[in-house]
Formats: structure tokens, sequence, C-alpha cells
């Protein structure tokens, strides 16, 4: 998928963005499935991987190593980005960052990084859960230069009202409602999460704002997925000049 930025510099033209979400380690997400996940994410060659929340799921137990092993293989020169979503919080939050460190992730949550091709620069900007009420915008929005394209990464899609009315961001990733996961006409609008409602899978347009809302890996509730398969998204940025 080809996203033109208004404000990306010519300089970034055919940066590629690998987007994973919602991995829920949770016994049907296992190290190994995870590992063939991450060598399918390197065989696209990103310049950056960005992860958007759920690692796990909540009242669930887990390995660490298992998320750690396989996270920590994954290549993208300039780095891989890291927030945490509503299940990654309680009695998980201190594992799960333990797992964003030890697997050599940057820890985004409620701050902003800055990727340069010479003088030219490109931000990335990150908050918390949103329905932990931990998503501190103000402190990214603090550490955002005044100009230059700004990708956030938000784990609730439905943040994007808030994100986009600032004006400050070209696009939003996220991720939260696994675009339904079972994708029946009468049952799915009941298994839509809290603040997952508004936009539920694929690309929109919130008020000049792109965002995208990654479908997920794993499964929380009943571990099925129904017309509604994992999605790992190779996201290609084009300057506007370059369109």
């Amino acid at each position: 998928m080809s996203l033109v930025l208004g404000r990306l510099d010519p300089a970034f033209d055919g940066y590629r963005i690998v987007q994973l979400s919602d991995i829920h380690m949770d016994g049907v997400m296992t190290r190994e499935r995870l590992a063939e996940v991450v060598a399918l994410v390197n065989a696209q060659s990103p310049d950056l991987v960005v992860i958007t929340g759920d690692f796990v799921s909540n009242r669930i137990g887990f390995l660490a190593d298992d998320l750690i092993v396989p996270l920590r293989d994954l290549n993208a020169p300039d780095g891989r980005l890291a927030i945490t979503g509503n299940h990654d919080q309680r009695e998980h939050r201190a594992v799960v960052r333990r797992v964003i460190a030890e697997s050599g992730l940057t820890n985004l949550n409620n701050a902003a990084v800055t990727v340069r091709r010479n003088e030219s620069a490109l931000h990335f900007g990150g908050v918390d859960s949103m329905y932990r009420h931990r998503a501190r915008l103000d402190l990214v929005l603090n550490q955002l230069p005044d100009d230059g394209a700004a990708v956030l990464l938000a784990h609730e899609p439905d943040f994007a009202d808030i994100s986009a009315a600032t004006g400050r961001f070209d696009l939003q990733l996220s991720g939260h409602s696994h675009g339904g996961q079972v994708r029946l006409p009468w049952l799915m609008r009941f298994g839509l999460p809290k603040y997952g409602e508004r936009y539920v899978m694929g690309l929109h347009l919130v008020v000049g704002m792109l965002l995208y809302v990654n479908r997920g890996l794993g499964t929380t509730s009943l571990p099925i997925r129904f017309n509604c398969r994992p999605e790992i998204t190779v996201i290609t940025l084009l300057s506007a000049g370059e369109a």
C-alpha cells in the first residue's frame, strides 16, 4: 500500500514501514508462529518496523521469552518502534515493558523520535492506551518539531478524532479492533471494543489525516477469525511531489 503524505520530504519518498499489531501471545499465538511472522516482515526489507500494541491478552499468562526471542530478530535499519495497548496494562504492564526493552524495540509511549536523511526529517510519535486513560498526546506534541511529516502510533483507532484535530499528523497507525475478528453483519458490532467502533479496519481520511487500522495478528475472547484474516501491513510513503 502506497500513501502520499503532503509534508513528506522527497528524501523519504519510497520509505517503507511494516506495521504489526495485536500479537496477543496467549497459547494460540505461539513463539513459532511469531517467528514465522518476523521472517515475513524481514522479507519485506522495511526501513522501519512499528508495533501498535497488545503484545499479550489481559488475564492470560504468557512467557516473556516467547515474545522476546522472535521480536529481537526483527531487522530494520531505522529501528523498531512500539507502543502498548489496553491488554498490556495492569498485571502485565511491567513484563511487557521488559519485553519491549529486551527485544531491542524503542518504547514510544507518549514520546517522539525523528528519523533523518541528512538534513531531512520524518517524525514518529506514539501514545499509550486511550482505553486505560494513559494517552498523553500533549507530551508527544511537546517533543515534535513544528514542521515536517509526522506519523502517530495509537493503539485505539478512534483516537484519530483527537489526533487529527491537532493538524500535526499526516498519518495515524492503529490496531485494537482486530477488524471485527468475526465479520458477520449481525454479530460483529457486538464484539467491537471501546474506542475501536468508529474506525474498524483499513484506510480512512479523518479531517485531513490518513488513518490505517491493522486487523492484527492474534485474537481475544474467541480464538477464531471469520472473514477477517490476520495482517501485517506494508506501507510505502510517497511525497506529494513524487506521487
